[in-house]
């Protein structure tokens, strides 16, 4: 389990480092999406310039995973990006499947990691004293 992790960190860092670039130097063509409202948004994302802010996380946390610091942190930054990400395949643009990959990746670094968010899953945390 421990190889399958590690394999998934360096691909899901890969492919956000990678996607993240692209948001930033589009060396990868995308053609418009068919759906108007999900041109619109994206005009709307593009115009107050929060795209850059969503690449600059995804890049930052692509980063992150694949030099192995900081990866609880990463893993949360990428969770918010992953939900943003499948809501917009799932109600725009539909075609879903590197999003369903990316979730397949996070889940398998996560379950490596998951001792690093005990605290966040119980409904009572314990108090710093």
């Amino acid at each position: 389990m421990k190889i399958a992790s590690i394999f998934a960190r360096y691909l899901l860092g890969l492919q956000f480092t990678v996607f993240g670039l692209n948001g930033f130097l589009h060396f990868i063509p995308q053609p418009p999406p068919a759906n108007p409202l999900a041109i619109q948004f994206l005009v709307a994302v593009s115009a107050s310039h929060f795209a850059a802010f969503f690449f600059a996380l995804q890049v930052l946390g692509g980063l992150l995973l694949l030099s192995g610091f900081f990866v609880p942190l990463a893993l949360t930054m990428l969770a918010a990006e992953l939900y943003n990400i499948l809501a917009f395949h799932m109600t725009l643009a539909p075609g879903a499947a590197p999003a369903l990959v990316a979730c397949v990746l996070w889940v398998l670094v996560f379950l490596q990691y998951r001792e690093n968010f005990k605290g966040i899953f119980s409904a009572k945390p314990a108090t710093q004293t």
